[in-house]
């Protein structure tokens, strides 16, 4: 028996239930409908001229049915006779190389097929101008040639800062459309300056590009679409913000203010832009933000596959898995973290050989007097809590909580041969 297992030895694991958290929440079910009702809109459909070449910008998050959202756009151009073609709009994401941000699409369900129109995914920008302190403003060159750009994008907080507009249309229009030349540009003077930058930078695009108009979403706390809106180009900071304070108020959380442990099954870049939000997990990577879970300590297990190996997030965990670290793909998660010029979220926890080692190792140092009554919250990722597992010490808190609702009896963690948790 090695040191490690020695010191571990004897840590008790509690039993557990899984438990179904209730969301009060609106969903738009018929998107093909509510898609062709926004396109209808004349201050929308007027923009589309036969033979006008545009570029439809699309990110790297995992959104509500993105693929449905970017081939009924796709058809709702090529209606009114436009040539749309798609255009990534990730910054610096994919390693920060053409074909690398077209795999990420691919991996989202995005491709020329799904679609239906070409995908011109290229690193090429060029400058349109500057924000008010001289930093450039850079913009896709294969969007910035087209006649008009369309955005698609969710609005929601944003992992890092707060500001009128976190992440939504004027980011993707900041950022994602800057590629990784703007997106550095924009982080240049740190997180602390972001909601000025993404704010200058909108404007200074709105102004001289040919953005047509943008398609934004909110999810529930299913992570559902609930609102959906098609919003002309001079209307997009304004919208953006309107619908800032909906998507905080949509947001779900886990139904407890604080807990000892908590275990997180994946992170990905398509789940968050941290790997896992820091709005669910109360671990942010810089000042600049705050909220979520009270959690004494965090255990990351797995990466998911559609993240490709950036394991940006990974930083602001406590514990994590060998499994985890070899899948890392270092250059995709530094690219990311050099561009926004924070590297503490490629930073790595202590490594465990296990999972089973990992949450023994957290429930050990969690800081409690008693480890059998440790108070301990399992998610599959931030993107999935509507179901989570709890352990038997916040079985009683759970019981009294209208909104959740307990599935099954209390049992034990179970592990296979390699030490990964079961179920």
């Amino acid at each position: 028996m090695g040191i490690i297992q020695e010191l571990l030895k004897g840590t008790p694991l509690p039993r557990v239930v899984k438990v179904r958290q209730k969301f009060k929440v609106t969903e738009i079910t018929d998107i093909p409908a509510a898609m062709r009702q926004e396109f209808a809109k004349p201050d929308i459909a007027d923009r589309i001229k036969p033979g006008m070449r545009i570029a439809v910008a699309v990110g790297s998050r995992g959104l509500d049915r993105l693929p449905e959202l970017v081939r009924l756009t796709v058809q709702e151009i090529k209606q009114r006779g436009g040539e749309p073609f798609i255009v990534p709009a990730m910054g610096s994401h994919g390693g920060a190389t053409a074909a690398g941000q077209a795999k990420v699409l691919a991996n989202l369900g995005v491709t020329e097929e799904s679609a239906g129109c070409p995908i011109i995914s290229s690193m090429e920008v060029v400058e349109v101008g500057k924000i008010k302190n001289r930093l450039a403003v850079h913009m896709d060159k294969a969007a910035y040639e087209a006649d008009g750009i369309v955005i698609i994008n969710r609005v929601k907080p944003h992992t890092a800062y707060r500001g009128p507009c976190e992440s939504g249309l004027a980011k993707m229009l900041s950022i994602g459309l800057g590629k990784q030349k703007g997106a550095e540009t924009c982080h240049h003077f740190s997180f602390k300056h972001m909601a000025e930058h993404v704010f200058e930078m909108a404007q200074v695009k709105l102004a001289c590009c040919k953005i047509l108009f943008g398609i934004a979403t909110v999810e529930n706390a299913y992570d559902r679409i609930s609102t959906l809106v098609a919003v002309p180009a001079e209307k997009i900071m304004e919208v953006d913000q309107q619908l800032l304070p909906e998507a905080k108020a949509k947001m779900p959380r886990i139904l407890f203010d604080a807990v000892d442990v908590l275990i997180v099954d994946r992170i990905g870049k398509e789940i968050s832009g941290d790997g896992m939000d820091p709005n669910i997990t109360g671990r942010f990577p810089t000042p600049y933000a705050s909220g979520g879970l009270d959690a004494n300590k965090v255990v990351v297990l797995d990466l998911s596959k559609e993240t490709n190996g950036n394991a940006c997030g990974i930083g602001v965990a406590d514990y994590t898995t060998r499994k985890l670290f070899n899948k890392v793909d270092f250059d995709y998660t530094y690219a990311n973290l050099i561009t926004n010029t924070t590297p503490g979220p490629a930073r790595m926890p202590m490594m465990l050989a296990d999972d089973r080692e990992a949450i023994m190792a957290a429930v050990k140092t969690c800081n409690i007097a008693d480890l059998s009554q440790v108070k301990l919250v399992r998610i599959q990722d931030t993107l999935h809590i509507g179901e989570i597992v709890i352990s038997e010490a916040l079985l009683a808190e759970a019981q009294a909580n209208p909104d959740m609702e307990i599935c099954g009896e209390l049992m034990e963690m179970e592990f296979d041969e390699a030490g990964n948790l079961v179920g």
